[in-house]
């Protein structure tokens, strides 16, 4: 299967061109990439688009290593652009109501009724938008009422959104074009808060800060990447692609898993953020740490389905070393930390021998993944960790240290990058509560599941 005429990708945004257009560096993992003569003229400026097959390989190559991206407007639509939306709902009939008028009545929708317990005012609901409307007698979770709308399905694409959700007119059509790529089984936009005044600083920092908003740049989705997962809250899928859909085993996680099923079978899901779906995110304290509590107990159950794929960190052999000499706050560690940098410089320019400047390239390298390392090893102490993290605190003082650096830090750059309208002292008051709830359910599901694979980093080279 190959690019269809027509379709353009353009690099990514941290991919260098180097060497005046003889290479390009970049991906996940970071790779060098020598074009030919002849693929240098493919390009115009950053961008490439598939003219024959030797452009369509060069395209798929650097799509599938993370280099490129399609650029979604200008994909073609496919030749069958039909598609079923699928809500499922338990209760919620103002919600509920909200998405099927962003739908409108020109969409095939089905409505599945999760044993709501007021199921006359689902059915009003969509009795008023013209929906198909299937009751299950039991709940049967997120699943389970996904996979009972997926089993109606006749279309070739299917449209899964939460009740929660409202739909912008282009997300769909704009996602659908991304299956002109013969392999993308899936596809997902940017999940955003609704479009309304903050009534509280947890909205406000959630607008910001949401688990379920995956950033403002395009991605393929892939276990240790910047966009590993992608979220069932919205999304289009080939339907021939999903067999039999989400495991109904799961109640949290199901949309991770079924993405890395996909993964795993060698297809493609990709992250649009060019399009969005509104969430209404949950705005009282207590209702929006029980969430991010459930988020963290899906972890266990995913790992044990997918133990290659799930870590809390993922760190290079060297990035270990690294990040231990500083722990230790010795003062040897300073100088023990360069000495490692300077290795792995060492080591990275002498596989860019052959570049323009090798050794220059080799540092910028080595300093984005001593940054990287450094942010893993801040999330393990104060977010994966942290029962560790305060039981350690309360023996040792560099450890005390340790965890403030590495709270303040997280607070300081992260506040920088979101650009909140909340003041430092609540975003960084939410941060830490939202890492502690998080933190909290990863450890209750693996002291439930009598298994640390969720709580173990990953060393890999």
């Amino acid at each position: 299967m190959t690019l269809p005429v027509g379709f353009r990708v353009e690099l990514d945004r941290h991919t260098r061109v180097i060497d005046g257009g003889r290479a390009l560096l970049g991906g996940f993992p970071t790779r060098l990439l020598r074009l030919t003569p002849r693929a240098r003229r493919l390009f115009v400026g950053r961008s490439l688009t598939v003219r024959d097959a030797a452009s369509a390989l060069l395209a798929d190559r650097l799509t599938d290593t993370g280099m490129a991206h399609p650029v979604a407007h200008s994909l073609p639509a496919p030749a069958d652009p039909r598609y079923t939306v699928v809500v499922p709902v338990r209760d919620r009939p103002r919600q509920l109501d909200r998405l099927l008028r962003s739908i409108g009545t020109d969409t095939s929708v089905i409505v599945v009724d999760d044993a709501s317990r007021r199921p006359a005012a689902v059915a009003a609901v969509a009795a008023c938008h013209g929906a198909r409307l299937v009751v299950l007698a039991a709940n049967a979770g997120p699943a389970g009422a996904r996979n009972a709308g997926l089993r109606l399905v006749t279309t070739p694409y299917v449209v899964f959104a939460d009740s929660d959700i409202v739909l912008a007119p282009e997300t769909v059509p704009t996602l659908l074009r991304h299956f002109a790529d013969p392999l993308v089984a899936m596809a997902v936009p940017r999940i955003t808060g609704l479009p309304a005044p903050a009534r509280s600083w947890i909205e406000r920092y959630e607008n910001a800060r949401s688990s379920l908003d995956l950033g403002a740049h395009p991605a393929l989705v892939r276990p240790g990447t910047p966009v590993s997962w992608a979220s069932s809250a919205c999304l289009v899928a080939r339907v021939d692609a999903l067999a039999e859909g989400f495991d109904e085993r799961l109640r949290v996680g199901e949309d991770v898993d079924l993405c890395w099923r996909l993964i795993a079978a060698g297809r493609r899901v990709r992250y649009e953020p060019a399009v969005r779906a509104a969430h209404e995110h949950r705005v009282r304290l207590g209702d929006w740490l029980q969430r991010k509590a459930v988020y963290g107990t899906g972890a266990q159950p995913l790992a044990r389905r997918h133990p290659a794929y799930i870590a809390p960190a993922v760190f290079a052999p060297w990035g270990t070393a690294f990040a231990a000499a500083l722990l230790v706050q010795r003062r040897w560690s300073v100088p023990a930390a360069g000495a490692v940098l300077g290795v792995v410089t060492l080591r990275i320019a002498r596989r860019l021998d052959g570049t323009r400047h090798p050794y220059r390239l080799a540092a910028r390298l080595t300093v984005n993944g001593a940054l990287g390392t450094l942010a893993q090893t801040s999330a393990l102490l104060t977010r994966h960790w942290w029962p560790l993290t305060a039981v350690g605190c309360t023996a040792s003082r560099r450890l005390r240290r340790a965890a403030a650096v590495a709270a303040v830090a997280d607070i300081a750059l992260e506040y920088r990058r979101d650009g909140t309208p909340l003041d430092p002292l609540r975003y960084g008051l939410a941060r830490r509560l939202d890492d502690l709830a998080y933190g909290a359910g990863v450890w209750f599901s693996a002291l439930e599941g009598r298994s640390t694979t969720a709580l173990r980093p990953r060393v890999t080279r």
